[in-house]
């Protein structure tokens, strides 16, 4: 597929014969490619954007440096029709060069960016739901072909639609030597002592490029992570000064805006960036609102000290706090103060290292994830167990050898056969395991007690006399469904609650992870 958007895009730049028409489908990748001047170094100086119009309507993405004397810039178009564009540039070779396309309609499975829908969820572009069940891959993209693909093939059966993954790689000695070293770094140049921060090596953004791309067409979002901490004073990734920090952002977003599956992470553990202020991290955030086109979800990810998530330029919630997702309650708490979508990117993982943060057992991680859904909330999955080539996914992708991720694929098939809009927590202040639609939809969740019967009762808001439901049982643990044979009608008990006439109660078996799923007869 790019080789093939790289030809057609020759062919723009050459110009089109009578009749002829380039097409790129709706939020899909159009790529001008133009040569420029390479005197001196190309990465620092040169002003290169193009307008794209369609009416009244413009975007402007800068472009980059793409090595051999290739310039190029990217636009996703949203609207089908034609889309016409100039380049503007302080260089007379990319300025003023015209042209157009057509922007057809999307291919089945491609829906467009993610934006936030109902203030604490998520939903496509083109309005159909978004639920993340995200996974944790730090350093897959920097790994031999072979363990790449087998990253790929495992996905393409696992729930996740979400992946969290360094755009820079931490520092490790067997990146430095032995067969598992790498041949690319962000920058020329070979260690901490020569690398020169004004030059990007573009093979390196080229091989995360293929990155993204294999997780777009697989319809997972790639939730790319600017920077990090983890170089332990070898390499110098994490102590750049503001200036390279600037510059890499951008150059990271001409290549990447364009890409419909792309969020931004600004930072893994932020607050071990010892060197940067919420002062620094406010600015790089605004480079990266003002330099993305089309807006893609903007977060970060914290260590000991939270960042503000309340600053405008914040979308959604990206939090490490392993506490909000081991008792119910807390993520409804979190929503009120935030009011935005929360998303518990770390939770701990699957796992049975030394590291206590990598020692839950499966059912733990289930645990969580339901927490946090009853919560309102997302959570983000992670594995430790350590592979036969070496550590676990989590750090490296591979395989998976864990008992959550089918029962997070359960969870994930009840949840989007739930209301559109997301879970909303319900009576959040008195039934903290209860999540929903007022009125029409239930899911209540037992956690790890165990009782042996539920008196139907309700929430009285939204429920009137009359008013029919139908129970399931769900074992969370087992992935079973089994339906309540009878319906319950409700009346009014008092003032608070409804119960159905005969205080009828739902038999439960009596042991951990199960849940009950209520919905209205209409």
């Amino acid at each position: 597929m790019k080789k093939l958007a790289y030809i057609v895009l020759l062919v723009v730049i050459a110009g089109v014969s009578a009749g002829q028409e380039v097409q790129v489908e709706r939020w899909d990748v159009f790529e001008l490619a133009l040569p420029g001047p390479t005197e001196g170094n190309p990465f620092i100086g040169i002003e290169f954007s193009a307008v794209f119009r369609q009416g009244a309507r413009t975007f402007e993405p800068h472009g980059f440096y793409d090595g051999d004397g290739t310039f190029r810039i990217r636009f996703m178009p949203d609207r089908e029709g034609v889309w016409t564009y100039e380049t503007r540039s302080n260089r007379a070779a990319l300025s003023g060069k015209q042209g157009r396309f057509i922007c057809a309609a999307p291919s089945p499975g491609n829906h467009g960016p993610v934006r936030v829908r109902n203030q604490y969820h998520f939903a496509y572009e083109d309005g159909a739901p978004f639920y993340p069940f995200g996974t944790t891959i730090y350093e897959w993209p920097f790994q031999s072909d072979e363990r790449r693909q087998r990253t790929i093939e495992t996905l393409k059966g696992c729930p996740f639609n979400k992946a969290r993954f360094l755009v820079v790689p931490p520092w490790r000695q067997s990146y430095v030597e032995g067969p598992g070293a790498l041949d690319r770094c962000p920058f020329f140049g070979t260690s901490k002592e020569n690398w020169d921060f004004s030059r990007f090596d573009p093979e390196y953004f080229r091989r995360l490029e293929i990155c993204v791309e294999q997780l777009r067409d697989l319809g997972i979002e790639a939730d790319m992570i600017l920077f990090r901490p983890y170089d332990h004073g070898k390499w110098g990734f994490d102590t750049m000064d503001a200036a390279t920090n600037e510059r890499f952002v951008r150059y990271v977003v001409a290549r990447f805006a364009a890409y419909r599956n792309v969020w931004w992470s600004l930072a893994n553990e932020n607050s071990f960036i010892r060197h940067l202020t919420d002062e620094d991290w406010d600015h790089l955030f605004q480079v990266v609102q003002e330099a993305d086109p089309h807006q893609h979800l903007r977060s970060i990810h914290n260590a000991g000290r939270i960042y503000d998530h309340r600053q405008p330029w914040v979308t959604h919630v990206s939090l490490q706090y392993y506490m909000a997702v081991r008792a119910l309650g807390v993520s409804p708490l979190l929503r009120d103060i935030y009011r935005k979508p929360i998303v518990h990117d770390e939770i701990n993982y699957e796992g049975t290292i030394t590291k206590r943060w990598g020692q839950l057992t499966g059912e733990e991680m289930v645990y969580r994830f339901w927490s946090a859904i009853i919560g309102g909330a997302y959570a983000t999955h992670g594995e430790t167990r350590l592979q036969p080539d070496g550590d676990g996914w989590i750090s490296r992708g591979g395989t998976l050898q864990g008992q959550s991720p089918a029962r997070i694929a359960f969870l994930r098939e009840i949840v989007e056969a739930g209301p559109a809009g997301g879970l909303k927590p319900i009576d959040q202040y008195y039934e903290n395991n209860m999540a929903g639609e007022l009125g029409r939809y239930y899911l209540i969740y037992f956690g790890k007690d165990a009782p042996t019967q539920w008196a139907f009762k309700l929430p009285d808001s939204e429920l009137e006399t009359g008013m029919r439901f139908r129970a399931d049982i769900i074992d969370t643990w087992h992935m079973t469904v089994s339906p309540v044979e009878c319906m319950f009608e409700v009346e009014p008990l008092d003032r608070y609650s409804y119960i159905d006439k005969d205080r009828a109660t739902v038999g439960l078996p009596g042991r951990p992870y199960m849940a009950l799923r209520i919905r209205r007869v209409e």
